[in-house]
């Protein structure tokens, strides 16, 4: 397998020819896996138990016709296209069921991780005025808690299970028709999902995709980061609630004909059984995000036999060079890493075609015009800092979300003159690669210095004793902010004043000498989004209460 010929040869070339047409009329659910069960044999789905001892397996005719029936139950409820369903499983088969249900028939699923509490369930489905609730049995009790003040819910879906005043889904559909016919009622631009920001900062904002801006547009995703064939079978760890589930478990996955696996997890992430799912089902292509390469690499990686593994993408925040030395060193496989937003497909990547620069996000996906902006939209040369910016004009990229829904603040804020504003920091090099600096509002400013925290958490997770950093500005009355890094240690270590001041002189011999950490916290763990990335932000509040209380 890993002798396979990559699907870019040429990166200039495929950029210069590359095409999206895109239909007037398109149906993910009817268009795509409807397509592939036309052999019945084809598998779409390896779905592991929490264990990873056991999985059930899907073809592409048993998602069409079990996402039939589900559809037929909600026909026969009267919910019709363009209604909103809040949609709340954990990582099993009925979520897909549900969603291409749904898919079918333009009703838009609102995906949402089971870690929502009940204030969470109750924003969401008053803000997008959801009239429909699909959850499971573990999770019905949210819902429960909030539905009197949801006065747009009609409609309660329970999902494994049974409960009085729930309409059990597996006994309806077996009562519903396998057969649904293709009423062609989807038009390309017409609502697919929507997606609720990480939130952040400030309240969850609603993404809208339409059918062609992530079903048909993550074609690039999967083709061109993902490099999947038919043959591949591709695992992305990612929760149902997270848009990284569209991106690497579901929509180009399997318009290029790959099976994707999806694994129950429950708890803590478990870097041994990670691996072991990896050997155990021949996993060919795998997408985690940073923090878990960072505990995979903790691991004697030799133990494992990943022989049928070939291909590894990475995605949420950069990842650090020295875990991507570490992962070849073990594997003998190098990690590609990329860059997009809940907004977007995938925007900036590196390619099996390209020489890889750790640390780098790599270069713009064909189709995308990707630039690097001032404050005042202009434009900014190679080793300039700016804001990473997508040209919308004169031809907005398939691949961009319609709007923030009932947000025209939110839009007016994101699309300025010819561009989409990402509202992330980086950097192009000479080269063409793009370099992240962090989010606008994570950029550290002290004593006149602009500093990324990513350069600094790279630094500190090559020290020994590191597995884990996250970098944020504190409050300081000298410098207005100074760099504070919270560190997780690799078992073994404790803190102490010792291992500070050894931190400090490794980044100060790694960086720039400005940018070392003045202050070191040592934690246990490190605030993170249901996606995996850290929450600065968590963390910059709480230094500035802390000032706030001196």
């Amino acid at each position: 397998m890993r002798d396979l010929p990559p699907n870019v040869l040429d990166y200039e070339e495929t950029c210069r020819n590359f095409r999206l047409d895109v239909p007037q009329r398109f149906n993910f659910g009817f268009d795509v896996v409807d397509k592939w069960a036309e052999d019945r044999t084809k598998l779409a789905l390896v779905s592991v138990d929490p264990t990873g001892e056991h999985a059930e397996r899907h073809t592409f005719w048993d998602l069409k016709t079990q996402s039939n029936r589900f559809a037929n139950l909600l026909r026969s409820l009267g919910v019709a296209k363009g209604e909103r369903a809040f949609l709340m499983l954990p990582r099993i088969p009925q979520w897909y069921v549900a969603a291409l249900g749904m898919i079918k028939l333009g009703v838009v699923p609102m995906p949402a991780t089971t870690l929502c509490t009940p204030k969470d369930v109750e924003y969401r489905v008053n803000r997008a005025e959801a009239t429909v609730v699909i959850t499971d049995l573990e999770n019905a009790s949210k819902i429960v808690e909030v539905a009197a003040n949801c006065p747009s819910l009609k409609h309660l879906l329970l999902m494994g299970g049974a409960r009085p005043g729930w309409i059990s889904c597996e006994a309806a559909m077996q009562e519903a028709s396998p057969y649904l016919d293709n009423p062609g009622h989807t038009r390309s631009d017409d609502p697919l999902l929507i997606y609720f920001t990480s939130g952040t900062v400030g309240f969850p904002k609603m993404v809208l995709h339409t059918q062609a801006s992530y079903a048909l547009a993550h074609l690039v995703t999967a083709k061109f980061w993902h490099d999947l064939k038919p043959t591949d079978l591709h695992w992305a760890i990612s929760d149902t609630g997270w848009a990284k589930l569209a991106y690497g478990k579901l929509f180009g996955q399997w318009t290029v004909g790959a099976t994707v696996l999806q694994h129950n997890a429950r708890g803590r992430f478990d870097a041994a059984l990670t691996l072991r799912i990896l050997e155990k089902y021949g996993v060919t292509s795998f997408c985690a995000p940073p923090t878990a390469y960072r505990m995979l690499v903790l691991e004697d990686l030799k133990k494992y036999d990943l022989r049928e593994l070939r291909h590894c993408t990475s995605a949420g925040e950069p990842l650090n060079p020295e875990v991507m030395k570490v992962w070849q060193e073990g594997t003998g496989l190098t990690i590609y890493d990329g860059y997009g937003q809940t907004e977007t497909v995938l925007l900036v990547a590196n390619y099996r075609c390209l020489p890889v620069k750790p640390g780098s996000m790599g270069k713009p996906i064909p189709g995308f015009q990707v630039a690097i902006l001032d404050d005042d939209g202009k434009e900014l040369p190679p080793g300039q800092e700016g804001q990473i910016a997508v040209k919308v004009k004169p031809q907005r990229p398939v691949g961009l979300f319609r709007e923030y829904w009932k947000d025209p603040e939110a839009m007016a804020r994101s699309f300025q003159g010819d561009w989409y504003l990402t509202g992330d920091k980086a950097y192009r090099d000479e080269d063409g690669y793009f370099w992240f600096v962090g989010r606008a509002d994570d950029v550290i400013k002290s004593a006149g210095y602009r500093i990324g925290p990513f350069e600094v958490e790279s630094a500190l997770l090559e020290h020994s004793a590191v597995a884990e950093s996250a970098v944020v500005a504190s409050p300081d009355p000298m410098r207005g902010h100074i760099v504070k890094a919270f560190v997780v240690l690799k078992p073994g270590y404790v803190p102490s004043d010792e291992l500070v001041l050894s931190l400090q002189e490794h980044v100060r011999k790694t960086t720039a000498p400005y940018k070392y950490p003045r202050a070191i916290e040592f934690v246990s763990e490190l605030p993170k989004t249901i996606s995996g990335k850290i929450r600065r932000v968590e963390l910059r509040g709480k230094e500035s209460d802390k000032a706030a209380q001196q």
